[in-house]
Parts: structure tokens; C-alpha cells; sequence
């Protein structure tokens, strides 16, 4: 059986106290896309940094490629974070440096590569992207969409074994969005590489996955195939998959809460009725 390039054992995270993650337990496998899939609030990005080793946890394991993350030496974590390429949700692009200087900014700073190598490369990760021609443009120039295929641009520039995306359709039309699902694809296929996408865009998500993990209140529920997922008979996966809102609580207590939130007393209410 071949190991997991990213395993996720009991993994717990706590802020103050609070629980944020509740014993994870997940794994990756080698050159699958596994879309991390869950509300606002469930978790993934405490998770996404957790795996990238932004954050220590309260306790458990992240081992990428078989190294614990948080037990290995600096030089192993530096030498593990080179086979890992990020794309951030807000792109993150230095606004002062230009599109291709942003893509060559890792290749500066962690390779010996002669510059007109650099150059080059970092021409053929814009092209990758559809961005070969933007080069010279500042972020400031981009359009929300060029801005997230420039951020991913710059993940690949080091030929990472893992790439990870943080919500790359968040802010984007459907079109641009179903655009960005196809570039995942083409890059999957042209790099062979593994793929962590961070989503709660559901159309993405069955677009791209392999497999979908769906994160709830800080646990991971179910881990199962697209297929299996879509015809999931959970009721918490449900309701994310219908879009039914939670209930707002209507006890006497909460009214009681909501109308002096709104500034209106019971004496309020007497004269209303009179």
C-alpha cells in the first residue's frame, strides 16, 4: 500500500481554550485532487495551516511525505515546505513588483538559478496560467481572475509535489470560476501533482475532486468520492448541499434578547398595542 503524501492523525487546535478542530484524521493520496469542502466557520483554513506548518496543534499529527512537521528539524521543515506550493485566497501578490517579478520572486530567493534561467521559467508558469502576455502588468492591473491565476503561477514556480489552494474561486463570476476549475485540471495533468483545494463552492468542487472531505463544526465528517458524496444521506451534509439555513432560535428568551438588542421594552410593546 503506498503511504499517504499528507496525513492528518488526531489533530486537535484549540484558541484560548475553545476547541477549533476536533481530533482530524485525514489522508491525501499521491497525485489526487481532495477538495476540502465545508461552511464558513467549520475549520479549513485553522486545517490549511496546521498542514503547511503555519501553527503548531494542541496535539496530534501532520505528516507530509511521511515527516511529522511538527517533530522534524528546521532544515527538514524548510526542505518538506520546498515541495509545497501555496496559492492564498486573496492571491497575496506584492503589489509593488510586477506579475512575472512576483512568480520569480521564489526562484530568487530560494534557488542559485542564473537570472535569464529565471526569466525564462517564470515566462513559462505565466504561460502555464494563460498569462504569458501579462508579465509586465502590475497586480494593481490584474483582474480578480488574472490575480488568482498569477498567485498560482507563483506556487508552481518551484515544481512543488503539492499544491494547495485557499478558496481560488472565492470573489470570481461563474464563468471565470469554471475557467480556474479547468486550469486545476490542466495543471494536475501537466505537473503531476497532488492537489489540497480549500472550497465551499459546491460546483467546483464536484467539478475538480476525486475525492471531497466535508468539514463540519471542526470535525471531518465524511471523506468519500464525489459520487458518493452528492448522494450522501447525512443530514448535516445535506443541508449544505440543499442550502437550508440553520433555524434561528424563537424562544421567549431570545425575542426577550432581540427586542432590547433593538432598543424596544416591554413598555415599548403595551403602547404599541394600545
Amino acid at each position: 500500500m503506498v503511504d499517504p503524501i499528507i496525513c492528518v492523525r488526531d489533530l486537535r487546535v484549540e484558541y484560548g481554550g475553545q476547541p477549533v478542530l476536533g481530533g482530524i484524521n485525514l489522508e491525501v493520496k499521491r497525485g489526487e485532487v481532495m477538495v476540502l469542502l465545508g461552511g464558513s466557520g467549520a475549520g479549513k483554513s485553522t486545517l490549511l495551516r496546521q498542514i503547511i506548518g503555519l501553527e503548531r496543534p494542541t496535539s496530534g499529527q501532520v505528516k507530509i511525505q511521511g515527516t511529522d512537521i511538527n517533530r522534524c528539524s528546521v532544515k527538514e521543515l524548510k526542505a518538506i515546505r520546498r515541495t509545497m506550493g501555496v496559492a492564498f485566497q486573496e492571491a497575496a501578490l506584492f503589489n509593488s513588483l510586477s506579475t512575472r517579478e512576483n512568480v520569480a520572486l521564489p526562484l530568487r530567493e530560494l534557488t542559485t538559478l542564473a537570472e535569464p534561467t529565471i526569466e525564462i521559467m517564470s515566462y513559462l508558469k505565466l504561460a502555464s496560467v494563460g498569462l504569458g502576455e501579462a508579465g509586465d502588468l502590475l497586480p494593481e492591473e490584474l483582474s480578480g481572475g488574472m490575480k488568482k491565476r498569477a498567485a498560482v503561477a507563483r506556487a508552481t514556480a518551484l515544481d512543488p509535489q503539492i499544491l494547495i489552494l485557499d478558496e481560488p474561486s472565492a470573489g470570481l463570476d461563474p464563468i471565470i470560476a469554471a475557467e480556474l476549475d479547468e486550469l486545476i485540471l490542466f495543471l494536475k495533468r501537466l505537473f503531476d501533482m497532488t492537489l489540497l483545494v480549500i472550497t465551499h463552492e459546491m460546483a467546483s468542487a464536484f467539478r475538480i475532486a476525486d475525492r471531497i472531505a466535508f468539514l463540519h463544526r471542526g470535525s471531518i465528517i465524511a471523506v468519500e468520492s464525489k459520487e458518493l458524496f452528492r448522494a450522501s444521506t447525512d443530514h448535516r451534509i445535506r443541508q449544505f448541499l440543499d442550502r437550508v439555513p440553520d433555524r434561528i432560535e424563537e424562544s421567549t428568551t431570545m425575542q426577550t434578547h432581540l427586542r432590547e438588542f433593538a432598543g424596544l421594552k416591554e413598555h415599548d410593546r403595551e403602547e404599541c398595542r394600545s
